[in-house]
Formats: structure tokens, C-alpha cells, sequence
């Protein structure tokens, strides 16, 4: 598992909410943070597949630090080899701005989804694709984000798509997927990432309560999570 986030509280809930939801035991998922150190040359023979995190960063920034750059960078180099080679990959929300970028799509702040649960919908494509195997048709999950795929990339499989966001999930080849939303986190998930980026800009700071009352108010049920579950299951190997 990659991550980018530069908050240590932030990066390590990530990383307990994929494990707990894909099912995967710790032993069995290395969590690579890019943000603390160049992305080490990495084997992919050595993995059954690659999941990358979201991000406090934006591929649309006009101004991006030193740090901002070296991240994106080893990232984009990485996404083109998984997305040449078609190696199983699952990128949750900064994902669909790395591989839409090198797949040369527009990624900007066109689309942009406040903090909140949203109901996302299956293409005919997503209703017979094996990572959404039990999952609805029409379905809600919680998303965050700045910025977006705006209109579909070339050469891709839209799966699900949205209202204020019509790009929510693709894949690329038979192995490479996307997904705008968060299949990682239920409403505890998204409390504890709320109160760490409070003051980060994805909400009014004065709002974080009834932030909270909408996360477990929400029709939020456990079905995005079958995205993590499901990949982990077609691609692991003993």
C-alpha cells in the first residue's frame, strides 16, 4: 500500500481502515509511505497487486512544493509501469488524478465533491465487473476531494459514475481500477479522518459536528467495502 499523507495520525488510520476492510492480515500488506522518502525501485513480481491511498495533495495545484513534486513524480513513473505491464492495482481517490493523468485526461477542480455520502451508480460494465461482485446497483459512499476526472479518459471501462461527480470508478486493461469515492472508510473511518484535517479546507471547521451526525446518519451500509474485499481476493496469493 502507498501512501502520501503527511500526517502520521492520518497515515496510519488509512492504513488500519484497508486492512480491517480488506480483510488482509498486517503481515501481508506493506505500507510504503512516498511522502517520508524517495519510492524505492520496487519489484512488482514481488506483490499480488498495489493499492495507492489518498492524498492532502492535488495533481491540479498550481503551486506545488519540492516535496509535492518527488511524490508525483516517483507516482506517475510507478502508475506507468503498472498501467503498461496491467498489473492489479487499486488507487482510492488521489489514484483516479495519477492514472487519469498519465492516461492524458484533464484532472481540475471542475468536479469537486464536498465532504459527505454520496449515492454512486453502476455502469452496465460495473454491474458485471468482479470487484463490485454484492454490491448494488445504486449505492452510497462517503467522498472529500478537490478535484476530479473531468470527462472520461481515453481507454478506459467507466464502473460507476455520480451526480456532482460523474466519474466515480474505472478501469484500465483488466487489472488497473480507480475509484473517486473512499472504499476504506465507514462512518467512524471518516470521523477520525474529519478531525484531523478540520482546518485542511474540505469543510467549514464550524461544521464538523454535524459533519459527524451526517456520517452515521448516512445510507453508508458496509457495500463499498466489497471493493477493497473483493480485490483483495482475486489478486492474493499464499
Amino acid at each position: 500500500m502507498l501512501a502520501t499523507r503527511d500526517h502520521d495520525e492520518a497515515a496510519m488510520a488509512e492504513f488500519r481502515s484497508v486492512l480491517r476492510h480488506s480483510g488482509l492480515a498486517s503481515g501481508l500488506l506493506e505500507h510504503v509511505r512516498v511522502e517520508s522518502r524517495p519510492l524505492p525501485p520496487l519489484d512488482l513480481a514481488d506483490y499480488s497487486g498495489v493499492i495507492l491511498g489518498g492524498s492532502s495533495f492535488n495533481i491540479s495545484d498550481s503551486q506545488k512544493t519540492d516535496l509535492q513534486q518527488r511524490v508525483e513524480a516517483d507516482l506517475l513513473a510507478l502508475v506507468e509501469l503498472i498501467v503498461d505491464t496491467d498489473f492489479p492495482f487499486l488507487g482510492m481517490c488521489y489514484g483516479v488524478g495519477a492514472v487519469t493523468t498519465h492516461l492524458g485526461g484533464t484532472v481540475d477542480r471542475t468536479h469537486g465533491e464536498a465532504v459527505g455520502a454520496v449515492e454512486i451508480t453502476l455502469t452496465a460494465d460495473g454491474v458485471a465487473d468482479p470487484l463490485l461482485a454484492g454490491i448494488d446497483e445504486h449505492f452510497q459512499a462517503f467522498v472529500g476531494h478537490k478535484e476530479a476526472s473531468n470527462g472520461t479518459p481515453p481507454s478506459v471501462t467507466m464502473l460507476a459514475t455520480g451526480t456532482l461527480c460523474p466519474v466515480q470508478m474505472y478501469r484500465v486493461g483488466a487489472n488497473v481500477y480507480v475509484t473517486q469515492f473512499h472504499p476504506e472508510l465507514d462512518a467512524d473511518d471518516l470521523t477520525a479522518r474529519m478531525r484531523i484535517y478540520q482546518h485542511a479546507g474540505y469543510f467549514d471547521p464550524s461544521e464538523l459536528d454535524d459533519l459527524i451526525a451526517m456520517a452515521y446518519a448516512s445510507g453508508v451500509n458496509g457495500q463499498q467495502h466489497l471493493v477493497l474485499s473483493n480485490f483483495v481476493r482475486r489478486y492474493s496469493s499464499d
